[in-house]
């Protein structure tokens, strides 16, 4: 068999970057990371995100593939090993249902990513003030309370293993607390949010996720000093 060419077009630190990846880990996929330049698109991401022209795409021997949550089943369905989806039907919907429900923050696709729609807000929580960033607390302690309920008995969303809807909550799990203690605000506590918090212990404590994720060093680095509260 001919060798895979496998290369991934991201941008580093960034939490959606990170699911593609954990994907790729998960199932012992050897891939290249070309790292772009946001405000200077290359060209090699405008030929293969004709388009959205947006991060993040996956190169499968040359094809492109679009849309994190698209390239987590592609790579789930193209190459044998961890499974990121279960095999029951009824659970795969479950499981798509998490990490495809409803947003506001992709306005040009129709199905959407749930835990997309928790990013805005869980931002205005962190970067807004006043009267704005006190509706968007109210909006995110609802979000975190579906979320909360959603992991009752369960060590992840899908059951006992790692699974698409974990790997798009990564967001929650890894950057969400860091930029809490940047900004000095709390919305997500082990007091309000037991379980939930919980499951982000395991899941950032996993083999896998403890080799995937940015260190909190450099994520902090992103941060201008004038945002630091400890």
């Amino acid at each position: 068999m001919a060798e895979e060419e496998v290369k991934l077009i991201g941008v580093k630190g960034s939490p959606i970057n990170r699911r593609v990846e954990t994907a790729l880990k998960m199932k012992g996929v050897q891939y290249e990371f070309i790292a772009e330049d946001l405000s200077n698109k290359s060209p090699l991401l405008l030929k293969y995100n004709l388009v959205h022209k947006k991060i993040h795409v996956l190169l499968h021997n040359g094809k492109p593939i679009c849309e994190s949550l698209v390239i987590l089943e592609y790579i789930d369905e193209t190459w044998k090993g961890t499974p990121i989806l279960p095999k029951d039907p009824y659970e795969r919907i479950k499981a798509r249902f998490w990490a495809n429900l409803s947003t506001f923050h992709i306005p040009k696709t129709k199905i959407c990513n749930w835990f997309v729609q928790c990013l805005p807000v869980f931002w205005k929580c962190c970067w807004s003030q006043g009267e704005e960033q006190e509706k968007a607390k109210e909006e995110a302690s609802e979000l975190l309370k579906i979320l909360d309920n959603e992991l009752k008995d369960k060590k992840f969303f899908g059951g006992d293993n790692i699974g698409l809807a974990d790997i798009a909550a990564n967001f929650i799990s890894h950057w969400f607390p860091i930029t809490q203690e940047v900004t000095g605000v709390e919305v997500l506590t082990k007091e309000k949010y037991p379980t939930l918090c919980e499951w982000i212990n395991e899941f950032v404590n996993c083999s896998i996720m403890k080799e995937n994720l940015h260190p909190k060093t450099e994520l902090v680095a992103f941060f201008p000093p004038s945002c630091y509260c400890f």
